[in-house]
């Protein structure tokens, strides 16, 4: 899959070094990444970058985009700030597009209830279960996991937040970056300071 539009939501004290090993790969493949915020007033990252956002959520829709990519950020666990994006990723997995969620966003689908019956990872179990979820179940103490679309759904993305490279494993294989040999050498070489993966990935 090239040429896709892939949305990145940003908002004040999202954590900016979550999505970059994903935006970067993607950028790099031919795919465009748009910024989406509450509205189009710029915001500051948790390291105190400004971004100005491309478009508002209220514009966005999931028919216009390839992927929802949710970081983590402070907001996500002081209020329902960041709520519409959860219920953003929610019509987006109703119409088969997928979502991405690190860290503390994780905990916002959890409170949306769309963790509930999904394959999913976070931090830790016990974070998850302190939105009072329902989907304790279907945790996986992985550092990255998909959860394949269904007939009516959206494939499903979810890591903690110390896993941004199994996170962007995740994405670029679900969005066809790169084929298995590859990404299994591109996540080797950014995760485990590989350099037999070289190689493999440039050849």
């Amino acid at each position: 899959m090239t040429g896709t539009t892939v949305h990145l939501a940003v908002y004040d004290t999202f954590a900016d070094w979550e999505p970059g090993f994903a935006t970067a790969q993607l950028t790099r493949h031919g795919h465009t990444v748009r910024t989406v915020g509450l509205t189009t007033a710029p915001v500051t990252t948790m390291g105190g970058l400004r971004v100005r956002p491309d478009l508002a959520l209220g514009v966005l829709r999931p028919e216009d985009s390839g992927l929802l990519l949710l970081s983590g950020a402070s907001l996500w666990d002081t209020g329902g700030t960041l709520a519409p994006f959860a219920r953003a990723a929610r019509a987006f997995l109703d119409a088969g597009v997928p979502v991405a969620a690190i860290c503390g966003a994780t905990a916002g689908l959890a409170r949306e209830g769309l963790l509930d019956d999904r394959a999913h990872t976070s931090a830790v179990s016990h974070y998850l279960a302190a939105t009072g979820y329902a989907g304790g179940g279907h945790y996986v103490d992985a550092d990255a996991v998909t959860d394949a679309p269904g007939p009516s759904r959206g494939a499903l993305v979810t890591a903690g937040p110390t896993e941004p490279v199994a996170f962007a494993r995740e994405i670029l294989g679900l969005l066809g970056v790169y084929e298995a040999k590859k990404l299994d050498a591109w996540f080797r070489l950014f995760h485990d300071s590989d350099a037999s993966a070289y190689e493999v990935l440039e050849g």
